[in-house]
């Protein structure tokens, strides 16, 4: 992989040979470096990329052939609507899962730019072509198993394409579009799309599928959640406290986390007194509040803190191990 990508750097930083001779437009070995540092990630991270989307199309795939084709189930979203259709028209799954991403895959282009157009398009290709060519077991016919085990795998397959930077469901970016041409949430409109999907359902099909398909679309869309979001949730905690110092070295020292003082004025009372404080804000996980506000109550039991949630973090020290007391 290391003689690749030099090859790679030295065919395109290559200069010509008179030029070089006369030590013009040498590159630097500073130049060089970077170069191959950026190159070295960048290539890394399309394999990963498309490991994962390989693993969400295969996950997804499995959902669909191994619970929801065979009980007529459907999930809400693009995949829905695609379901629905091959349900009342008995055109093939994998044909519709192209033609109905087809128009969010040009608004995501137009939204998200060239490279996430490029890699949904693949991986709806890809999952088109899974569904297509790979057979999968049918694994149960009782209609909850199918209802949240298809949603499960479903959900997984769209979060591990997440994860690898495409969808296989472009609802999230009609969504986007029409939030921004309405003034309205992404939510509101997720909402209101999958209301209109599960009454079709309840209409063409039966009242119970569509029940069970709602079911499917809650188990997708929390394991997407899970998938996109990460196992632990993390809390991002600001103190303000007369002992600021003390607590920045105790988050240190007993909670093995990192965290962050920035300068800020208090104010409190009728009047709005105003005196300058330290701030701290530190990001832990949720099984540490507990220690951390044990901690604090010894330093001053009446420090102010605010906990919000955070989705995920990268860098700093959240993510290593705390230290052990």
């Amino acid at each position: 992989m290391k003689q690749f990508l030099r090859k790679l750097i030295d065919v395109s930083t290559r200069v010509p040979q008179a030029a070089a001779a006369n030590g013009e437009n040498k590159i630097s070995r500073y130049r060089y470096a970077k170069s191959y540092r950026e190159l070295t990630i960048t290539v890394k991270r399309l394999i990963r990329d498309l490991l994962l989307m390989t693993a969400g199309v295969f996950s997804a795939a499995f959902g669909f052939k191994g619970f929801l084709l065979t009980n007529e189930f459907i999930d809400g979203g693009a995949t829905g609507i695609s379901l629905l259709i091959s349900f009342l028209t008995k055109i093939p799954l994998y044909l519709l899962i192209i033609a109905v991403n087809i128009p969010f895959i040009i608004m995501g282009y137009k939204i998200m730019g060239k490279a996430f157009a490029f890699k949904t398009m693949i991986a709806i290709s890809g999952l088109a072509l899974v569904l297509a060519t790979v057979n999968f077991p049918n694994v149960t016919n009782d209609n909850l198993l199918v209802a949240v085990f298809g949603g499960f795998f479903l959900g997984a397959g769209i979060g591990l394409s997440v994860r690898g930077g495409a969808v296989i469901d472009g609802t999230e970016i009609l969504a986007i579009w029409l939030s921004r041409k309405l003034g309205t949430t992404i939510g509101d409109i997720i909402i209101l799309i999958n209301i209109l999907i599960f009454s079709a359902a309840a209409y063409f099909l039966s009242i119970e599928i569509a029940l069970y398909s709602m079911i499917t679309y809650l188990a997708a869309s929390k394991t997407l959640d899970f998938i996109v979001e990460g196992i632990e949730e993390y809390i991002g905690v600001t103190i303000v406290s007369s002992h600021s110092e003390e607590i920045r070295q105790m988050i240190i020292d007993k909670m093995g986390r990192g965290c962050t003082v920035y300068t800020g004025k208090k104010g409190y009372g009728k009047k709005g007194e105003t005196r300058d404080v330290d701030i701290i804000y530190t990001v832990i996980t949720r099984l540490e509040i507990n220690k951390l506000n044990t901690e604090i109550e010894k330093i001053e039991p009446d420090t102010f803190m605010v906990m919000s949630s955070v989705k995920d973090t990268k860098g700093g020290m959240i993510k290593k191990r705390p230290l052990k007391h």
